[in-house]
């Protein structure tokens, strides 16, 4: 493999992949050298934080991988700016503190609807073994013996007790149909130029898709910042923090957010799921 060092601002892998992102789920991090490892179109590809503002890429191909991670970990963002839109109250200012280098990331839009529909009613854990499952059985081995992430074609031609056999479960008539209308001509990258509420809208004419997983889908394969994805840990932490306890509809909850953040709600959810996630919600 070989490598090269790349200069970055106000970035932290740890944080970063530790947020159950796409990239969580089909990607890997090294407990003791902080490397995350993925694969992006065939190619391997390895990074390691050297420093706050260092990162080392390792690849076959390094010229593709680092333009991967200029677009997956969104180097052009200007977290400064962000940062200063979305801290704006006690809570959102010690999550930007504590988790300051944090970055949504930019996903392909199928890896990033097929980890998003088995998501429902499960944890990262398992959505990870499911992932992994997937790739090994469905995936084509690339030129550099590695295993690319299982294209429409072949999860629609997958039998539902094949991707039960993945562990599946109730997901996996939904994630058949998906692949099934992706593989007969619906092209999800095809829908990156267009807008927000014309990306919804699309996801959520897909089967098993609802609110919440078409808008992290919307926020992580097509860089929607309007998005903002409402589970149980964001809505919670908006009740405490907004509506003093009070149990609040979906629907008022996406308007009350609407416009909040300067346009960057994406980012703040991130950082309202990531600091309610890991610290228990606490004040």
């Amino acid at each position: 493999m070989r490598s090269m060092e790349m200069r970055v601002n106000t970035f932290n892998l740890v944080h970063t992949f530790q947020s159950a992102q796409p990239v969580t789920f089909f990607g890997s991090l090294d407990g003791n050298s902080g490397a995350v490892s993925y694969v992006s179109s065939g190619n391997p590809v390895r990074v390691t934080q050297l420093s706050p503002g260092i990162v080392r890429i390792e690849s076959p191909d390094l010229e593709a991988a680092a333009s991967d991670f200029r677009e997956r970990f969104r180097m052009s963002d200007d977290m400064r700016r962000i940062y200063e839109d979305i801290a704006i109250d006690q809570f959102m200012r010690d999550a930007v503190r504590k988790y300051s280098g944090l970055r949504l990331t930019l996903n392909d839009p199928w890896e990033t609807t097929v980890v998003f529909v088995l998501s429902q009613f499960n944890n990262i854990k398992r959505i990870r073994l499911i992932t992994s499952r997937l790739i090994d059985r469905f995936g084509e081995e690339s030129a550099h013996g590695v295993k690319s992430f299982p294209t429409p074609e072949a999860l629609s031609r997958a039998t539902i007790a094949e991707l039960n056999e993945c562990g599946m479960g109730f997901r996996s008539r939904y994630m058949k149909a998906v692949a099934g209308t992706c593989a007969d001509g619906l092209d999800l990258g095809r829908y990156r130029g267009k807008d927000y509420a014309a990306v919804k809208g699309m996801l959520m004419e897909l089967p098993g898709i609802g609110d919440k997983v078409a808008d992290c889908i919307a926020l992580m394969g097509y860089g929607k910042l309007e998005a903002f994805p409402i589970d149980t840990w964001v809505k919670r932490t908006l009740e405490r923090l907004y509506f003093n306890g009070k149990s609040t509809g979906i629907k008022r909850l996406h308007e009350s957010v609407s416009g909040k953040w300067g346009g960057m709600q994406g980012y703040a959810q991130l950082y309202l799921y990531h600091h309610g996630r890991i610290d228990g919600n606490e004040a």
